[in-house]
C-alpha cells in the first residue's frame, strides 16, 4: 500500500513540475551591454548650469558599437532659462539619444511649446545638444501668438530653430492663416530672404 501511495505522489510531483526549457534557460540569461530603466528623471547641464529636465516612463541604454539611449514609451523635456524658469516644453512618443553625437532623434506626435504660446507640431525632429538647436526636413506646423495676433505657419520642408525657439528659420513655407484677419497669406520662403 505504501509503495502505491509513493508511486501516485511521485507521478503527481513529476507531472506538476513541467517547465519549458527555453523559459528556464532565459532566467539565467543576462543581456550584455543593455541597461533598462523605469520612471526616469534626468537633469542636463552645461558649464554647471541646469538647462533641461527629462522625464520618461521607460528607457533602454545599449553600449554596442555606439552608445545610445532609447525612450520607446514617450518622453517629456522641460527647458530652463538662465534663472531656472521653464521657457519651453517638449513631448514625443519616441526618442533616441546618440551619446557620441550628442543628438536626439524624436519621432511620433512631437509637440514643442514655449511660455510665449508658440507651439510646434511635427512627426520627426532632431535635437542637436551641442549647438542647442532643433531641425527637421519634414513638414511642420507652428502656431504663434505675437501681441495677441495668432497665426499658423505650415512648412513643407521643415525648419531650424534654437533651443529656446526664439530664432526660427522655415523652409518651403505654405499658407499662413491669421485668425484675427480671417485671411490666408502666402509667405516667401525664409531661406531666400
Amino acid at each position: 500500500m505504501k509503495l502505491f501511495l509513493y508511486t501516485i505522489v511521485l507521478c503527481g510531483v513529476l507531472s506538476s513540475c513541467e517547465n519549458d526549457m527555453k523559459v528556464v534557460n532565459e532566467l539565467g540569461y543576462k543581456k550584455i551591454g543593455i541597461e533598462e530603466g523605469k520612471y526616469i528623471e534626468s537633469y542636463m547641464s552645461t558649464a554647471g548650469k541646469v538647462k533641461a529636465k527629462l522625464t520618461a516612463p521607460y528607457m533602454l541604454r545599449s553600449q554596442y558599437d555606439s552608445a545610445k539611449v532609447e525612450f520607446a514609451k514617450s518622453l517629456h523635456v522641460e527647458f530652463y532659462d538662465s534663472s531656472l524658469k521653464p521657457e519651453s516644453f517638449l513631448f514625443a512618443k519616441y526618442g533616441k539619444y546618440l551619446e557620441f553625437d550628442n543628438t536626439v532623434l524624436l519621432r511620433d506626435s512631437i509637440v514643442l511649446y514655449t511660455t510665449k504660446h508658440d507651439t510646434l507640431w511635427c512627426h520627426e525632429l532632431i535635437w542637436d545638444q551641442n549647438k542647442g538647436s532643433f531641425y527637421t526636413d519634414k513638414p511642420v506646423v507652428v502656431s504663434q501668438d505675437n501681441n495677441s495676433v495668432k497665426q499658423r505657419i505650415y512648412s513643407r520642408e521643415g525648419l531650424r530653430s534654437d533651443q529656446a525657439f526664439k530664432n526660427v528659420t522655415f523652409f518651403k513655407v505654405g499658407n499662413l492663416y491669421n485668425n484675427n484677419k480671417n485671411s490666408f497669406i502666402i509667405l516667401k520662403d525664409s531661406s531666400s530672404l
